[in-house]
Order: structure tokens, then sequence, then C-alpha cells
């Protein structure tokens, strides 16, 4: 299924700063950037529950949040992508 995950991190503190760093690295290990704070992941339901855990687990609940997203398998007709960036076919090998 594809995911959508967006965070916001407060980036006041070196904390934050570097729990923004861990955040986008862990949301690397599952999916494709397409924006700043924003990934698409193709997982299943284990990897979904997994990734979700260790995601509440580098933030900060009182300073930061998460969204998640769950799109689906028939994501395609749900995402319109319009504007400067190339869209990434996320489901597909990543070959530059």
């Amino acid at each position: 299924m594809l995911v959508l995950i967006t965070y916001d991190v407060a980036t006041s503190s070196e904390k934050g700063t570097r729990r923004l760093r861990k955040v986008a690295k862990k949301c690397q290990d599952y999916g494709v950037r397409v924006q700043n704070s924003v990934f698409e992941c193709i997982v299943d339901a284990t990897e979904l529950v997994r990734l979700k855990k260790e995601l509440i687990e580098l933030i900060d609940e009182e300073k930061d949040s998460l969204r998640i997203y769950r799109l689906g398998n028939n994501y395609k007709t749900k995402v319109e992508h319009i504007g400067a960036k190339e869209a990434i076919k996320v489901e597909e090998p990543l070959i530059f």
C-alpha cells in the first residue's frame, strides 16, 4: 500500500535538529522524499506498524507531529503531481 508520511519537528534546539535528521533518515529507509518533510512509502501492514513505532520513538510528542495517510493499493488514481519536480514512481527502482 502507498502511505504518505508528513512530519513537523520543532528545530528550535539542537535536540530538535537531531530528531529532524533521525526522522528523515527513518522515512528514507522505507520510502522516497517527495517534498521537504513528506515521504511516499510502499509498505505492507507489518512494515507500516514497524515504521510508525520507530517514528513515535524518535519524536517528542509534545513538540513534534506526524501525519500518516494510507492511500492503499489503488493509489495511482489518487495522486496527482503538478509542478517543477519530476514525479517519482515509488514502486520502481531508483536509477540515476
